[in-house]
Parts: C-alpha cells; sequence; structure tokens
C-alpha cells in the first residue's frame, strides 16, 4: 500500500500543528524580575520542549479524525495539539524515570536544568493541555466536556502502561505473557498514540457514536502494530540510523513481545541465556547481538511481526465498514501500512 497519501497529510498538518503550538506558547503575565525568572525556569524551556517535537503525528491524528467524520479540521487543532502536550509532559517524566541523558539530540531537560524543574515543566505541560481543550472557543461546552473525559481516560491508561513498564523492569519480572505485553502496550501507547486522537477530532466533527466507535477500534490495533514495530526495529533496524537507541530495548531489560515470545519458545539453557543477557543491563554489541540471534531462532521476531500485521489487516477491515468520508479512509488505510512498513 501507497504510504503517499498518509505523508502529504502528514506534512500538510504538520504546519498547523506548529502555527499553533508558536502562537499559544505561555509567558509570564508578571512584570520585573519575577518575570524574567519564570520565564528562564518555566517558560522558555517549555517553550523550546514544545517547540522541538517529532512529526506531529498526534495532533494530526485528531484533525484526521475530524475530517473522517465530515467536520472542518481546525475544529480539532487546539483539542489535538493538547495530545501533543500530554506528550512533551510524558517525555520529560519518562527521561527521569529511565535516568536518560540525552532527547532530540539535546541534553534531557532534568540534565540541563535539574530534576525539580524537569518536573516542574512536565507537569506545566500536562496543565496547558488540560487548558488548550478547555479554553477551546471553537467547540460548544459539551463538546469540550466530550473531548476532556476522553483526554482524562487516555491520560489513565497511559499511566498504567507505564506502571506495567516500569514496574515489570524494577522488580525483574520475566513471569509474563506475549499477551501481557499486548495489554501494556495497548495502555500505554494504542491509546494516545493513534485512538485518542482520533476519537477526540471524531468528537469535535460531531461524529456519531458509531464513527467515533469504529475510528477507536481501528487506531487501537493500529497503534499497537505501530508499537509493535518500533520495538522490531529498535533490534533489527539500521544502526546507523538508530544510533545509541540500537537495541535499548536489550540493555533496558524491556519486556517487549519478541522477547517475551522468545522466552516462552526456548528451551531451558536457550531461556536462561537470554533471560540473562535482558537483566545484564549491558550495552556489549556481542550480547546484544546474540539476543537478537536467540529470539529470531525461536521464530519470536517473525512472530511478532506476524502479530503487527495482523492488527494493521483487523483495523483496515474495521475502516473500510466505517461510515466516514472516502478521502480519509484512503488516508487511514495508508497510514496503518506504513505503520508496518516504514524503516525508522
Amino acid at each position: 500500500m501507497d504510504a503517499a497519501p498518509f505523508l502529504a497529510y502528514l506534512d500538510r498538518g504538520r504546519a498547523l500543528v506548529e502555527r499553533w503550538i508558536e502562537k499559544n506558547a505561555w509567558a509570564s503575565a508578571e512584570g520585573g524580575r519575577v518575570s524574567r525568572d519564570l520565564d528562564r525556569y518555566l517558560y522558555a524551556p517549555l517553550e523550546h520542549f514544545n517547540e522541538g517535537g517529532g512529526k506531529r503525528v498526534r495532533p494530526v491524528l485528531s484533525l484526521l479524525g475530524c475530517e473522517a467524520v465530515g467536520g472542518e479540521a481546525g475544529r480539532a487543532l487546539a483539542a489535538g495539539c493538547a495530545i501533543e502536550l500530554f506528550q512533551s509532559a510524558a517525555l520529560v517524566h519518562d527521561d527521569i524515570a529511565d535516568e536518560g541523558t540525552m532527547r532530540r539530540g539535546e541534553p534531557c531537560l532534568h540534565v540541563s536544568e535539574g530534576v525539580g524543574l524537569a518536573i516542574n515543566v512536565g507537569d506545566a505541560a500536562l496543565v496547558q493541555a488540560s487548558e488548550a481543550i478547555l479554553a477551546d472557543g471553537a467547540l460548544d461546552a459539551s463538546a469540550r466536556v466530550a473531548a476532556m473525559c476522553e483526554f482524562i481516560a487516555m491520560e489513565r491508561r497511559t499511566l498504567e502502561g507505564q506502571a506495567l513498564d516500569l514496574g515489570w523492569v524494577r522488580d525483574r519480572r520475566w513471569d509474563l505473557a506475549p499477551d501481557d505485553y499486548l495489554a501494556m502496550a495497548t495502555l500505554k501507547t494504542a491509546h494516545y498514540s493513534c485512538a485518542t486522537p482520533l476519537v477526540i477530532g471524531a468528537i469535535c466533527g460531531g461524529g456519531t457514536a458509531g464513527q467515533v466507535e469504529a475510528l477507536r477500534s481501528f487506531g487501537l490495533d493500529a497503534g499497537l502494530a505501530f508499537q509493535i514495530r518500533d520495538d522490531l526495529l529498535n533490534l533489527t533496524g539500521d544502526a546507523a540510523e538508530q544510533g545509541k537507541d540500537f537495541r535499548s530495548d536489550i540493555t533496558e531489560g524491556k519486556r517487549t513481545l519478541a522477547a517475551l515470545a522468545a522466552l516462552a519458545r526456548l528451551d531451558g539453557a536457550g531461556r536462561a541465556e537470554l533471560e540473562s543477557i535482558l537483566s545484564a543491563d549491558t550495552g556489549d554489541e556481542p550480547a546484544l547481538a546474540r539476543a537478537v540471534e536467540l529470539m529470531e531462532a525461536s521464530g519470536a521476531l517473525a512472530y511478532a511481526d506476524a502479530c503487527a500485521r495482523g492488527l494493521v489487516e483487523s483495523a483496515v477491515g474495521t475502516i473500510s465498514e466505517a461510515d466516514i468520508a472516502q478521502d480519509a479512509r484512503t488516508t487511514l488505510v495508508s497510514m496503518a501500512h506504513y505503520f508496518i512498513e516504514r524503516a525508522r
């Protein structure tokens, strides 16, 4: 399937998102030294981090969800950007939890500003996100409330998924199955990366309950496929493109679908060896390569790829039968296939 329709839509939508984020940056209402200090310790770091985002897929999906139900894309712009602001908060906080050092080619915010100020900037992004929805004059009160309810539910699910991801690593849990990964990744990634942006966009566009739920179902399948593909690229993608992050999931002992499937399939010695590498916090390249070799030999990499492709097939089937605009359907199908065919 040609990725061009989705990539073209993404390029057009990204420009709208960038303008909104620039226009709605927070600034101090105080004066004198207090104002300068607030800019230095809060508003400038927040603005810089928000402006350094990547492809802006989440807010663009809100625009697409709005158009899918016959709405004008601009009605979903503020609510979609709220999800991008949530992403900023999540990244700032994740970098602290994961003890990261670099983000978007720069030192992580907690490295450059200190942990306390970084936490505060992340918290500010969450407040800014809620404000973006509640202050949106393009929506009536009922639409703002409905969008806010979806947004809060997304926040909770993401926190639940993050709790599982972090807790499993902290407690060295290997008594897990592939289904546990699928539940965790759905909570942590699929809702906020794909399903909720589409759903909030559809709400902003006045979509029916049937349209909203069709987009949610599509988004959950496509979003989960995206995450599985992302995990596989970390293991088998282009090392030069990924740089220091290549095979970092092994170093960090991430409970990915491929890792859990391999552990379930390997015999005693093979399982013990793979579990040992995943638990060693090692960046040794031969050890990382050996872990991938074990996953490959067990059939786990092929299994994970097949799972992602099956999810995309399900997503495409859902959206093909949904009552949505044809142009949006074409773009969504293109996006779903791009998610599993992308090389980075």
